[in-house]
């Protein structure tokens, strides 16, 4: 194998990623209306976060990547949530998924994935079409996948297809990994509620062809990694061992968290130039209620923060001691839901209704947009349905089971 290749900038470190990301806060909120518009972030922001290393901070170092922890990543994408929810999302989606790859994925699909160092992968877990194998032991890919966040700066895509069983066998599912180059976007985003600059587009195959190792004969949530992964074995890095649910979970409670901080600037930006209607006027900043209003919903968006923080920290315990068993997996999926629970109520129930019409209702105001994307965000059927349906049971009958 050739030598290791070292990253643009080998002495890089995560509060100088952190520090990049928060440095670009106040013009991408600026820039929020464009963003949308557009239905995804500029290709000037997509530079900017390719030269600060953004796209690298989960790719394994023997690819260029910085293979920093979940931590940094999270920080990052927190970050730019805060000062655009669409980028933060349409980020968190596309560049969150080289931590999956690294880990199920064998050295020879790692070799060609990471190859180019950035890694940008929409994954959407739902079956959106078929795979069928060729007799030359390929695959051929067929159908569209919707909600395919990060696809326009994409370098792969990532999904469910459903495979037709094989010598009288039922169907199945293969989970797939493809190239730019296999498949085509679709101008189909933008004229949802919330997260209209998300770059959430559908992508579609016709009759595309992926090799074998860019499929493997299971569905996400299937996959076993209790026995060990390939990327734990090609990395010997503990984070390249977990199950995927808890991850993909911890990403949205942390993009969850960085709205409702960006929507508590917003609000404690009209605290300090807005009056309150009377009966007696005064600065919104001296009234007590508006005083009670900001420090409840800064106390419920400081707790969901903690409760990411803490649940990033029980995965990064669990793939320290090892197995990730299924247990762990599903209690930190659950304490994610929560925190997202509670960065949305802070918005839904205090921000947004206290902090006025003119400022929270209208059109294109910081407010509106954040409640917008949130309550968008927070109907996503993985949050609405299956955590506080499946998720919870499984954890129940795991840890009630005699």
């Amino acid at each position: 194998m050739s030598p290791t290749p070292l990253p643009p900038e080998p002495g890089l470190t995560p509060d100088e990623l952190v520090a990049r990301a928060e440095a670009l806060v106040p013009a991408l909120v600026e820039r929020q209306a464009e963003t949308e518009k557009r239905t995804y972030y500029a290709e000037d922001t997509h530079k900017l976060f390719t030269d600060s290393g953004f796209y690298r901070i989960l790719v394994p170092r023997r690819y260029g990547g910085y293979e920093f922890g979940l931590d940094t990543f999270m920080r990052v994408a927190m970050t730019l949530a805060r000062g655009c929810p669409s980028t933060g999302w349409m980020f968190c989606l596309g560049a969150g998924h080289a931590l999956i790859a690294a880990t199920i994925f064998d050295e020879s699909a790692q070799h060609e994935l990471f190859r180019d160092g950035n890694f940008i992968c929409p994954l959407v877990i739902g079956p959106g079409g078929t795979a069928e194998r060729t007799a030359e032991g390929e695959w051929l890919l067929n159908g569209t996948w919707s909600y395919g966040s990060g696809a326009p700066y994409a370098t792969h895509f990532a999904g469910i297809a459903i495979a037709s069983g094989a010598q009288g066998n039922a169907p199945h599912p293969v989970l797939f990994v493809a190239p730019r180059d296999r498949w085509t976007r679709l101008d189909d985003w933008g004229n949802l509620l919330g997260l209209r600059g998300s770059g959430s587009h559908s992508v579609t195959f016709d009759n595309a062809t992926i090799p074998d190792h860019f499929v493997i004969e299971s569905d996400l949530n299937s996959i076993d990694v209790t026995s060990g992964t390939p990327g734990l074995a090609l990395h010997g890095n503990p984070q390249y061992s977990a199950a995927p649910l808890s991850a993909m979970c911890i990403e949205g409670a942390s993009l969850a968290v960085g709205m409702a901080q960006g929507a508590l600037d917003a609000y404690a930006d009209l605290m300090r130039t807005k009056t309150t209607l009377g009966p007696i006027v005064v600065p919104r900043l001296e009234d007590p209620d508006f005083q009670r209003w900001y420090g409840q919903a800064a106390g419920q968006i400081a707790a969901a923060e903690a409760a990411t923080l803490g649940a990033i920290r029980k995965w990064d315990e669990a793939c320290a001691q090892g197995p990730f068993t299924p247990d762990k997996d599903l209690r930190i999926a659950l304490v994610c839901r929560e925190a997202a629970e509670l960065a949305w109520r802070a918005v839904d129930d205090i921000i947004f209704p206290t902090a006025g019409t003119s400022s929270a209702v209208r059109a294109g105001e910081r407010i509106e947009r954040v409640w917008r994307d949130m309550s968008t965000g927070h109907s996503h059927v993985g949050f609405a349905v299956v955590l506080t349906t499946v998720v919870a049971r499984g954890l129940a009958q795991i840890e009630l089971a005699a």
